[in-house]
């Protein structure tokens, strides 16, 4: 298993639509690609506009290749992308205990 953690920046004031758009894309586009096993998000208390977004994938490929070079990946972005402030940072992890 590999966790992938997005680390989001969006725009002040958008966190309600925001909200749904995340939800919305989890539900109708992540949630349905090649080996995803389940997600959490984290809303900022002190940071109101970040969110961190944990993604469990059976393998790095299943996120690197088979949903981001998919047609998926750009459904996803066209429905969270409009609110970022900045590109998210992404990075991936193994587990280790």
């Amino acid at each position: 298993m590999i966790l992938e953690q997005a680390d989001i920046r969006i725009r002040p004031g958008e966190q309600l639509a925001f909200d749904a758009a995340i939800q919305r894309g989890i539900e109708q586009v992540i949630s349905k690609a090649r080996g995803y096993l389940g997600h959490q998000v984290f809303k900022g208390i002190e940071s109101k506009e970040r969110y961190l977004l944990l993604i469990r994938w059976e393998t790095l490929e299943n996120h690197t290749v088979d949903f981001r070079q998919s047609p998926a990946f750009a459904e996803w972005r066209a429905i969270v992308g409009p609110f970022f402030a900045v590109p998210p940072t992404v990075e991936h992890f193994d587990l280790l205990a």
